[in-house]
């Protein structure tokens, strides 16, 4: 009951995050969004090519986002096998393209070089548990595949995350930028400790 209270919690936040961000950039204008606007007070900085860049980078992190759930949490059966590797060609590609362009956007991140470092670390480490557990499903390694695409969506997870800890943030130090310095670490380490404990657990029930 309870994993299935946590399955539906994940999948309802990583919808709505990703709506979110549908409506923001696709329906509404992107520079109304709240770092955008931000970054528009700044009198040297130049919308164009970053917000096309940011365009690339926010809805391939969203096709990633959405379908995790269902290649984590829905069983390969026969019928599905084929799907289940169709999807994870297309979380791997977009995770992929979704990283290279972040690098990018960490150089100029809001919050200077303390942001962009915590965002280059994400990056790095998305990318890396994607194509590590790629690697181990196509030697055969179930398990080992299953481990590190729950770390991968964990670092994917970061686009929720981020959302949820920027606010508070930026009401505890009265500084967006300050805020912002924080989330950039504060998004993907603790989903990384939680995650790594998830698999610990599962690991010692496997040997009992």
């Amino acid at each position: 009951m309870r994993n299935k209270m946590i399955r539906a919690l994940v999948l309802i936040l990583a919808f709505s995050i990703a709506g979110y961000a549908i409506v923001q950039y696709g329906v509404l204008k992107a520079s109304d969004a709240g770092l955008a606007s931000f970054k528009l007070q700044k009198p040297n900085f130049e919308l164009k090519p970053w917000i096309y860049v940011l365009y690339i980078h926010i809805f391939t992190a969203i096709f990633a986002l959405i379908i995790g759930p269902f290649q984590l949490y829905m069983k390969p059966t026969n019928a599905r096998k084929r799907w289940h590797r169709l999807l994870g060609y297309g979380y791997v590609l977009s995770i992929t393209v979704s990283g290279i362009v972040s690098v990018y956007l960490s150089l100029i991140a809001t919050g200077g070089w303390i942001a962009g470092l915590g965002f280059m670390s994400l990056d790095v480490l998305w990318v890396a548990t994607t194509l590590t557990a790629t690697r181990k499903i196509m030697a055969k390694d179930i398990q080992a595949h299953k481990a590190w695409m729950l770390r991968s969506y964990a670092l994917t997870f970061a686009a929720v995350t981020l959302r949820i800890w920027l606010a508070p943030l930026a009401l505890l130090f009265g500084d967006f930028e300050v805020a912002f310095r924080v989330v950039a670490w504060v998004c993907w380490i603790p989903n990384l400790l939680v995650i790594e404990a998830v698999i610990s657990r599962m690991r010692l029930r496997q040997r009992q």
